[in-house]
């Protein structure tokens, strides 16, 4: 008996260790890496300088992911098997080894630390494309929201001072025009991206007149390196994208380089080459000492081409990989960028691949004639290389893993749509008309409404949400509904076609049942499919008996899964507890489940499920008073 109560301690122990470490996983993946990502795109426009940038995304990012993967090792395997990190980690460990023949007087345990944060950068992204997919277009635009507003601001302030020659460098953490003109470029090409998908006339609307302020800031600073990065990251949209924007985008971009050319030409070519020739010049000399294996990631690099003052980069991100790091270093490095491109290009019916693309794109026009440091602390140069690369990566191992919309959304006109819905039979309807549809062929089409423009809704379309569940739910082995499309409708609705899942649902099969032992039998084995879901991590809001179908080989599935969410751990008590209360508010459910057949049902439940959470579903139940409606 002693023994036995030793025992039960321990278990409850152990789960209680279990549960805090699950809590905290999901407040990292599903909080904490959300809002760092969020500071790191937009928080230069507003912090005082940019160790507090560092500050912030060591606290609320690199640290978090690294702290998410101690405590579940195994999610970071994923990232071994995506081409572009494990160039990035040959990148980064080329690197690091150099430090053994860079100076040997520099600290180099403190050379370790930007590479791990950059290391970290590609993980936490990971991460949050992994569990909060759904946020991450919500927090571009946003992030692009707060640089479109400080840069009007920055804009006002600049008109009020100007003269002749004066360039603008920004509030914030800004502090140099160059620099300053990567974030305004990085923000113009979000915008000029979203002009190119978005398929809301207001998003439209939105995104041209941002992606004009954000080109004024750009050309404020005087700076000449981002017009060629936009040129490329607009040419690269036009052909990813190719459709009757494409061409409106290449006729704009002749007509603004052409006004740019004539009222900008001082600008332009006052100040020459700015000794790009002579710097690459003396960079190539000071590589040839070392080409192969660089002069260390550590090395110091000054070079003077006669300005007065000496240079510490060369000008060239290409140049400074070949310096530090040598033609070792230079091949991982044009591997994960090529391989950024061609990803991106073979999943272009993705909008984020696409906005990602062109970011990447952007950097890489910028760095033909910019920055030096391969490996840096969070800083300008993130958002020219690291930045779009680790969204992509993460963006290509979550579409491999069939976590993201794998399928193209078919645009439908109206005649299309009478066509496809001739002669079928109402499922489903509401006073706005048909909502479920039973085709002819015998396959279903539902209907989503439009939502107002700045909702989730306007961002992932529920049609999206359903058939990314539905995909979801199939790799975890629970039966749903198999996708045959997605439509967007000309009224901004959308839709998805299903086939339909051979059953009935648990409601009709439990109301033909008339022997008492075999409806109980049939509840306990729902108890124990609740308790899967729960144990999955799967949330579905609309679980009651209508939406739960008994197979034809007897094994249930799920329908109606467009109000769901995955998280990462299995489900906390609270999110069990309101699972149980939607589910109380139907009188026939509540009756079989929680009243004639409680026993079987927490008998079931408790074949997965842990004794803590059986105990708090029977609290639950007993001291629950929901009120409860009838099903119609």
């Amino acid at each position: 008996m002693v023994v036995q109560l030793r025992n039960e301690s321990l278990s409850m122990q152990l789960n209680g260790l279990n549960n805090t470490s699950n809590r905290v996983f999901d407040f990292i993946c599903l909080w904490i890496l959300p809002l760092g990502y969020l500071l790191l795109l937009c928080a230069l426009f507003f912090l005082p300088g940019r160790s507090l940038l560092h500050k912030l995304f060591y606290g609320l990012f690199s640290i978090p992911a690294l702290l998410a993967l101690c405590l579940r090792p195994r999610v970071g395997k994923e990232l071994l098997n995506e081409p572009i990190f494990v160039a990035v980690l040959l990148f980064v460990a080329w690197a690091l080894l150099s430090l053994f023949w860079g100076p040997s007087e520099q600290n180099i345990g403190g050379e370790f630390k930007p590479p791990l944060h950059t290391l970290l950068l590609f993980a936490g992204c990971y991460l949050l494309v992994r569990f909060r997919s759904e946020i991450i277009q919500p927090l571009l635009f946003c992030a692009a929201t707060v640089a479109l507003i400080a840069s009007i601001y920055n804009l006002y302030m600049f008109a009020r001072v100007y003269e002749p020659g004066m360039r603008l460098i920004g509030v914030g953490a800004f502090d140099n025009p160059l620099l300053s003109s990567h974030l305004f470029g990085f923000f113009c090409t979000y915008w000029l991206s979203l002009s190119m998908t978005c398929k809301r006339h207001q998003i439209l609307w939105l995104s041209i007149p941002a992606m004009a302020v954000m080109f004024a800031a750009v050309m404020a600073t005087g700076s000449r390196t981002p017009l060629v990065a936009l040129t490329l990251a607009a040419l690269w949209l036009s052909f990813i994208c190719w459709n009757r924007r494409s061409v409106a985008l290449l006729g704009a971009l002749f007509v603004t380089g052409a006004t740019v050319a004539v009222m900008f030409s001082r600008m332009i070519n006052e100040r020459g080459d700015s000794y790009r020739f002579e710097i690459w010049q003396m960079a190539l000399q000071k590589i040839a000492n070392h080409p192969w294996i660089g002069h260390g990631f550590n090395a110091d690099l000054t070079l003077d081409p006669g300005i007065g003052f000496n240079l510490m980069e060369p000008h060239s991100f290409a140049l400074g990989v070949l310096y530090y790091v040598g033609i070792v270093g230079l091949l991982p490095w044009l591997f994960f960028q090529a391989q950024g491109l061609l990803c991106s290009w073979r999943n272009r019916l993705q909008p984020l691949f696409i906005i990602a693309s062109a970011w990447l794109v952007f950097g890489i026009g910028a760095g033909l004639t910019e920055g030096g440091g391969i490996i840096s602390r969070p800083k300008e140069h993130w958002f020219l290389l690291w930045i779009p690369l680790a969204l992509i990566a993460a963006l290509s191992i979550n579409l491999r893993a069939r976590r993201l919309l794998a399928m193209p959304i078919k645009t439908v006109t109206a005649s299309a749509l009478q066509q496809l819905t001739a002669n079928a039979q109402i499922v489903e309807e509401d006073g706005l008309g048909p909502k479920v549809l039973r085709l002819i062929d015998g396959s279903f089409l539902k209907l989503f409404r439009r939502r107002r423009w700045y909702t989730s809704g306007s961002f992932n379309p529920y049609s999206q949400r359903f058939a990314i569940n539905s995909v979801q739910l199939r790799t975890m082995g629970i039966p749903t509904p198999p996708i045959l499309d997605l439509y967007r409708l000309e009224d901004g609705s959308t839709a998805v076609h299903y086939s339909p899942l051979p059953g009935h649902t648990l409601r009709q099969v439990l109301q033909g049942i008339t022997a008492p032992s075999v409806r109980q039998t049939l509840v306990e084995r729902f108890g124990k499919f609740m308790a899967q879901l729960h144990e999955q991590g799967v949330y579905f809001r609309s679980l009651h008996l209508g939406n739960v179908l008994v197979l034809e080989d007897g094994e249930f599935g799920l329908i109606d899964l467009a109000d769901m969410r995955i998280y990462p751990s299995s489900l906390s008590p609270s999110l069990r507890q309101r699972n149980l209360r939607h589910m109380q508010r139907y009188t026939v459910d509540k009756r079989w489940l929680f009243e004639d057949h409680f026993e079987a049902l927490l008998n079931g439940y408790a074949a997965m499920a842990s004794k803590a959470d059986v105990d708090n579903l029977h609290k639950q139940v007993l001291t629950g008073n929901s009120p409860v409606r009838a099903h119609p």
